[in-house]
């Protein structure tokens, strides 16, 4: 009657965090090994260098802090309307001392979707920029972006984001 609680094995997508001074980056990825208690993992380390200035910079509040303090796939995606820096993660965790939580594939994808088309920079340049016709052109620039996605979820959460962020006119 009820699934089965999945388990971490080669394959399974997974969440995890490495700290980088005050604040954590997250990880995402999937497993590629697993023996005892150490798990390789493939995929992509996220630094939040934007909402980090942010904060910073004092234009933030506690949920910002919070974000960065303790990040869950559930509040991450808050802080990638900020510009991100990324690079390829391929190491072992410890499940002894490091944070792995298991993801939902959906959820993977579409975190995987949001840095790998660069979802970030389009809209940090629509935040960024004054009112006026720049601004209106980077919209465009973003519209026509999330038109053309095609992964379902990813599209959804953008226009999630872009609905709350009073982007979209």
């Amino acid at each position: 009657m009820f699934g089965k609680k999945p388990a971490l094995k080669e394959g399974t997508a997974v969440f995890s965090v490495k700290k980088n001074g005050e604040f954590n980056d997250f990880i995402f990825g999937i497993v590629t090994g697993v023996d005892g208690r150490k798990v390789g993992v493939n995929g992509v380390l996220v630094n939040a260098i934007g909402l980090k200035n942010k904060i910073a910079q004092g234009k933030t509040g506690e949920r910002s802090r919070e974000i960065l303090e303790h990040p869950t796939p559930d509040n991450v995606v808050l802080a990638l309307v900020y510009r991100v820096e990324h690079e390829n993660y391929a190491e072992v965790l410890d499940l002894d001392v490091d944070k792995c939580d298991i993801l939902p594939p959906k959820i993977y994808a579409m975190l995987d979707g949001w840095i790998r088309e660069s979802i970030p920079e389009f809209i940090n340049t629509v935040l960024s920029l004054p009112e006026g016709s720049e601004r209106d052109e980077a919209k465009r620039v973003l519209k026509h972006r999330m038109e053309t996605l095609t992964d379902p979820t990813l599209k959804r959460t953008l226009y999630a984001v872009c609905r709350s962020l009073k982007i979209l006119n």
